[in-house]
């Protein structure tokens, strides 16, 4: 936690460069970040060895819903899978960091159409990844995501609607969410970095016109205050730079 007026005063805002050799790109589209406050104590059982809940200056860890629209998904080279590298998934993530001051991310789920995806993210990373079927349609500004999981926990559900409206700029608490440069992740009995990098988020504001979710509760994680501000974009290039031991 900062000590300065400035909570951001010591934060990576800017995404310090992947190291190659880069071992998947990505374009992430279409995506609505929605935030609840998060007791830290009452999470802290969730995170793997080396690594404990990022706390901001306000006292709380966060839990994150975000839905989203996975597209050009390459692997090593930079050329598109066909058909596989295009989904939608929604995320359940845990605010995370370690002893070396990296401030990352700890999913606690993401929902994806491919199951070739499941199998591959669990057996190479350790990152849970589950299999549902999902929709995403834009009518206008509204948009709608729709998903139900059929493996594991089948019959978890999420119903998302938002209208997209003006730009917006972050607040520094919304920076600190979004700006995350790695993920936290278990395998194999040890606890892995997995680096990444994109450019600077352009957000728009969301009013959340329907919110009907199992997936955070499935995920083990109780909110403790009002939801934050959603917020939509467009989205972003990410690129993701090989695993290393925390």
């Amino acid at each position: 936690m900062s000590t300065s007026s400035d909570p951001l005063a010591t934060y990576p805002v800017a995404a310090p460069s992947v190291p190659p050799p880069v071992f998947t790109s990505q374009r992430w589209s279409e995506l609505t970040f929605l935030h609840w406050p998060v007791d830290p104590e009452a999470v802290a059982h969730l995170y793997p060895e080396g690594t404990r809940p990022d706390v901001f200056a306000d006292g709380h860890t966060y839990v994150g819903l975000i839905p989203f629209a996975m597209r050009e998904l390459a692997f090593v080279v930079p050329a598109a899978v066909p058909y596989f590298g295009d989904f939608l998934e929604t995320n359940v993530r845990l605010y995370s960091t370690d002893d070396a001051g990296r401030h990352g991310v700890l999913f606690r789920s993401l929902e994806t159409e491919r199951l070739a995806m499941v199998a591959l993210s669990r057996a190479m990373l350790g990152i849970p990844y589950t299999w549902a079927r999902m929709r995403m349609h834009r009518n206008g500004n509204r948009v709608t995501y729709l998903g139900t999981r059929r493996w594991p926990d089948r019959g978890v559900a999420s119903e998302i609607v938002v209208d997209v409206g003006a730009p917006v700029e972050p607040t520094p608490l919304e920076t600190w969410l979004t700006a995350r440069w790695g993920a936290h992740t278990r395998k194999a009995g040890r606890t892995w970095w997995v680096p990444n990098e994109h450019a600077p988020w352009v957000f728009r504001a969301a009013d959340v016109v329907r919110l009907d979710d199992d997936l955070v509760a499935a995920a083990g994680v109780t909110p403790v205050g009002e939801p934050l501000r959603a917020l939509y974009s467009e989205g972003t290039v990410a690129r993701f730079g090989r695993p290393s031991l925390v």
